[in-house]
């Protein structure tokens, strides 16, 4: 793990980028759908909150449960096992913590702290409200949306609104599962699209509500940016 300033990334052993890609094309070629990076989904957290912090006015989100604390910043993401504190909840990995009391937290790394204060929160979407979906994103002015789905190598793009739907395979350019990166596109297959999904806080640019990944949608000529999130089963 190497903390720079305030920007926290994980390093660790795992395959690396190419062999990861090389395995969600091949379960592409199968016509499965590919694992996405854990980093992407909320684990079994059934919200998402954000929040702002000073002095670096960095924006952040989290998503906790009764064992641990997935945490979000521009940067990246990485996950806090929960440690045994008198008042509030503080999640630790290393020199890393987070230190939750009621609205305000503490963001503590080797470089220094974050004054943190809650803001929005957001419901985690489900497999109810997005019935086979495994990735969802959207974005604002117009609307748009993309969905992956959760059994084959399917993408769903809406754009206006809704007023225009087209669904179409994919084949995964790009595959980091410690950076929690991933772009999918269809190559030299008619109409050309490409979705770019990195794990990182994002938030709606109307409403404010916090996101775990920011996705990029490069379709028709356009190109259209947004907030996204993994839908567990």
């Amino acid at each position: 793990m190497i903390a720079t300033g305030f920007t926290v990334v994980l390093m660790g052993c795992a395959a690396t980028p190419s062999a990861e890609t090389a395995a969600a094309n091949q379960a592409t070629l199968d016509n499965r759908a590919p694992l996405l990076p854990s980093a992407l989904f909320p684990g079994s957290a059934t919200h998402f909150t954000a929040w702002h912090c000073e002095p670096a006015r960095q924006h952040l989100v989290t998503a906790s449960n009764d064992e641990d604390l997935r945490l979000w910043s521009l940067h990246g993401a990485w996950r806090l096992p929960q440690a045994v504190v008198a008042s509030g909840a503080r999640y630790q990995d290393g020199e890393i913590s987070f230190w939750n009391r009621g609205d305000q937290a503490l963001v503590e790394t080797p470089r220094g702290q974050l004054q943190c204060t809650q803001a929005e929160q957001l419901t985690a979407l489900t497999r109810n409200e997005q019935p086979g979906v495994m990735f969802f994103g959207r974005g604002n002015e117009p609307g748009w949306s993309v969905a992956l789905a959760h059994d084959t190598p399917t993408l769903t793009i809406q754009l206006n609104y809704g007023e225009e739907s087209i669904q179409l395979p994919y084949m995964v350019s790009v595959m980091d599962n410690e950076a929690g990166r991933v772009i999918v596109e269809n190559g030299d297959v008619e109409p050309f699209f490409r979705v770019r999904i990195e794990a990182g806080a994002c938030f709606d640019n109307m409403s404010g509500e916090p996101f775990p990944a920011r996705v990029t949608l490069s379709y028709g000529g356009e190109q259209y940016s947004g907030c996204g999130q993994g839908i567990a089963p």
